[in-house]
């Protein structure tokens, strides 16, 4: 079985796959009399048609070493995962080659973190790593198939040993 070591979420590491959505940096500017910073605009979402919807999510957490079996994308709209808790996750990705995955990466996310993955990017299905898996979920609201799945013919297995 392949290997995964993942490395931890940064904005350029993850760049090629969609958004970190986290408070590094100064805020875009401060609202509410002074009480609170605004960090504007964080992700991009793209959408074919269709609408931006919420919702909520709510996973079983899984362990390490993980095997991975599958990824998916979604030709059809961005999707935002925002964690409604301080735990890490695991985030699976993979470039396109020609139409499929090619080899997999993995990311951890750290307290506070969340993700967009930009419209069309192979990645893992939500993997908390501790209960409650809660999370707050943006994406494509609208008609039509939009998924695309694709098995590995050898999983991999995600491991931090």
């Amino acid at each position: 079985m392949k290997v995964i070591r993942p490395q931890p979420l940064t904005a350029e590491a993850f760049a090629p796959f969609g958004d970190v959505l986290d408070c590094a940096g100064a805020p875009d500017k401060m609202i509410n009399q002074g009480q609170c910073e605004r960090f504007h605009d964080r992700a991009r979402l793209d959408f074919t048609d269709g609408r931006a919807g919420l919702s909520l999510f709510r996973a079983n957490p899984r362990t390490l070493p993980y095997r991975l079996e599958m990824v998916e994308r979604h030709p059809d709209g961005s999707q935002a995962f925002i964690p409604m808790s301080l735990d890490p996750f695991l985030i699976v990705v993979a470039a396109d080659a020609g139409g499929t995955p090619a080899a997999p990466l993995a990311f951890l996310s750290a307290p506070g973190q969340g993700i967009n993955f930009h419209r069309g990017v192979w990645h893992g299905v939500l993997t908390p790593l501790h209960a409650p898996g809660l999370f707050a979920v943006i994406d494509r609201i609208g008609a039509g198939d939009n998924l695309q799945e694709h098995w590995f013919p050898e999983p991999y297995e995600v491991t931090t040993g």
